[in-house]
């Protein structure tokens, strides 16, 4: 009689799995972890209860109302809550409904075009609702565990060839957040933009030849004085945010108690703050139901135009991201339309990133916009 498998056998140590799951294994999905449980430790700080950073949070949840704008840099000082804000958007985010058993999370309202899982399976898609996947890729990240490789488990124990997604297979239709994004290894950036401009990931390798969906809104946070980002990866983010130390003495205290009482009862914390929370998400939701029909006026696309010109951006991806972003942003505050004011206040975070350097210009990119803004789209 044949040996069962090493996992089947009563004492064995059961292999340890990469992240994802093979695309023939049906059953929850790797998205399903990200939920909050009970055993995941203490619950995430609550978006609501950041203090300041109004610009890192308005970008954050303009990227969640409308994933097109193309993701957020959020770059500054340590510990002024990048990455607290970013966990605390991912746990008030509203569920999204996915096919079920599909590696990929695929939306079932739409057709299954380039999904392996979809485009083979027969009869009805199953739907169930999931958390919105918000997956951190390390630093340290290996490109098989990024882009997924042979199920070595499945190769071993049954001799079959399969394939195993990877990080870029969770993050479909989510978040994929990189701390220190500029320490990022070249080949991963490489990866990350030829993956960022189609949508879709290609893996050939071991005998594999798999193309999946992968669009996902890349968030990173980091530290300038550790190093600049590669100019091709920084021009795929839609919105480049600067955050600093608070300075104002009410609000540094403000933080630091909020902190403290955070890490003294985190459920209790927490719990204060939940209502403020579902405010957030019941906003997201209605924003997200507003924006296909909210137009932007041709006086707004042409005031958008003319600050590209007199800013000297190149391409025309300036005028799109300022486009997507004002849209998003009026339909978050239930706007009917979308006016200059949308477009002055999102300019700073969809262009400061965009400009060439100006030698005979010591003043900063963040000033440069401004001085445009003031001239252009002053009333």
């Amino acid at each position: 009689m044949a040996s069962p498998p090493p996992e089947a056998r009563p004492g064995a140590r059961k292999p340890r799995r990469p992240a994802g799951r093979s695309i023939e294994i049906a059953g929850p999905l790797a998205h399903d972890a990200q939920a909050p449980r009970a055993d995941d430790g203490p619950p995430t700080f609550p978006f609501s209860a950041i203090v300041g950073q109004d610009e890192m949070r308005r970008a954050l949840l303009i990227a969640a109302v409308d994933p097109s704008v193309g993701g957020v840099l959020v770059f500054g000082d340590r510990g002024t809550g990048k990455s607290t804000a970013i966990r605390g958007l991912a746990a008030l985010l509203p569920p999204m409904a996915a096919v079920a058993g599909c590696p990929y999370a695929c939306d079932p309202a739409e057709p299954p075009g380039r999904c392996p899982h979809c485009a083979g399976a027969s009869g009805a898609r199953k739907a169930h609702a999931i958390p919105v996947p918000v997956v951190d890729l390390p630093l340290g990240a290996t490109e098989d565990r990024v882009v997924g490789a042979l199920d070595l488990e499945r190769a071993l124990t049954r001799g079959e060839k399969a394939f195993e997604p990877g990080l870029l297979a969770r993050a479909n239709r989510g978040f994929l957040y990189i701390d220190e994004v500029n320490l990022l290894d070249d080949h991963l950036v490489d990866l990350l933009l030829d993956v960022a401009a189609s949508g879709v990931n290609t893996v050939e390798r071991e005998g594999l030849s798999v193309r999946h969906p992968a669009r996902f809104v890349l968030v990173g946070s980091g530290n300038p004085e550790e190093g600049e980002l590669r100019p091709q990866l920084l021009d795929r983010f839609g919105l480049a945010v600067e955050v600093t130390t608070p300075t104002d003495l009410p609000t540094r205290i403000d933080v630091v108690r909020r902190r403290d009482a955070y890490e003294r009862d985190p459920a209790g914390f927490c719990a204060a703050y939940a209502e403020a929370d579902r405010a957030i998400r019941r906003t997201l939701t209605a924003a997200r139901a507003r924006l296909p029909a909210l137009s932007v006026p041709d006086a707004t696309l042409e005031a958008a135009a003319r600050l590209c010109l007199a800013l000297g951006t190149d391409g025309l991806r300036g005028e799109l991201t300022l486009m997507r972003t004002a849209r998003a942003l009026a339909a978050y505050e239930g706007a009917e339309t979308v006016d200059l004011d949308h477009l002055a206040r999102i300019a700073p975070s969809a262009l400061r990133h965009r400009l060439r350097r100006n030698p005979l210009d010591e003043s900063g990119s963040t000033a440069r916009v401004a001085r445009a803004v003031e001239d252009l789209l002053a009333r």
